[in-house]
């Protein structure tokens, strides 16, 4: 079944109803863009498959979320800027006792970002950069200047580890914006509560990866749907874990 009925509209109230998080409890929340065929970007980036449906929900999910979490690689690659709201977004936030900004977190093992990038130089409220012991020491004190950097493990970042401190600076909603090998991570640790897949409705080709990389899950997580949406020929769809 699709929600809405073909031909009714969501008003962005609506939207930002449909998809408020359950605040009794914390929880990871995906989003990502795909063609038809499964590819994750075209000639590098995503933005090509992003059209203005699956923009408004991207703008509804940064509304909703405490943090925003984020792989280092795609934060370079996207060329990502501070996470700014506007104006309306940030007086809901505000009517709803939430901070006027969530919080950026970047999750880097080699600490290779640099610390004038808008991302991190330009933030409204600090970041925070989720990594591990063994991180090169310089790097670490190069951006403990424009954000917390925090070690999460001994050799390699342990992401729980990395939510639950999230969650002890009252960070309990967060949500992802990737990349894959974020994502698989995430999925093999069995901490994705949330799938927001956008399908766009273009065929990418051959060559592109999926939205999923890396470490492999020890078994599939069952997941249900919430909703689907279909606006200007772009399936939206909304998973929550089966159990």
């Amino acid at each position: 079944m699709i929600f809405p009925s073909p031909g009714d509209d969501l008003d962005d109230d609506a939207l930002v109803a449909l998809y408020a998080p359950d605040r009794s409890r914390p929880d990871v929340r995906i989003n990502f863009v795909t063609s038809l065929d499964g590819a994750v970007e075209i000639n590098g980036f995503s933005a090509p498959l992003s059209g203005e449906a699956d923009k408004r929900v991207f703008r509804v999910l940064r509304q909703h979320c405490d943090a925003l979490l984020v792989g280092a690689g795609t934060v370079r690659n996207e060329g990502y800027h501070a996470v700014r709201l506007d104006a309306a977004r940030r007086q809901w936030r505000a009517a709803q006792g939430l901070p006027t900004y969530p919080v950026l977190v970047i999750v880097s093992g080699s600490l290779d970002l640099d610390p004038g990038i808008h991302a991190l130089a330009a933030a409204p409220v600090r970041p925070v950069i989720l990594t591990h012991d063994a991180a090169p020491a310089d790097r670490r004190a190069a951006l403990t200047a424009v954000a917390d950097v925090v070690s999460c493990g001994n050799a390699a970042i342990d992401l729980g580890v990395g939510l639950a401190e999230l969650r002890t600076r009252g960070l309990a909603h967060v949500l992802s914006e990737g990349g894959p090998h974020l994502f698989g991570a995430l999925t093999a640790a069995g901490l994705v509560d949330e799938l927001c897949l956008t399908v766009s409705p273009q065929l990418a080709g051959a060559g592109a990866g999926r939205i999923t990389a890396g470490p492999l899950a020890p078994a599939p997580v069952g997941m249900r749907p919430a909703h689907v949406l279909l606006a200007d020929d772009s399936l939206i769809t909304r998973y929550v874990r089966a159990d």
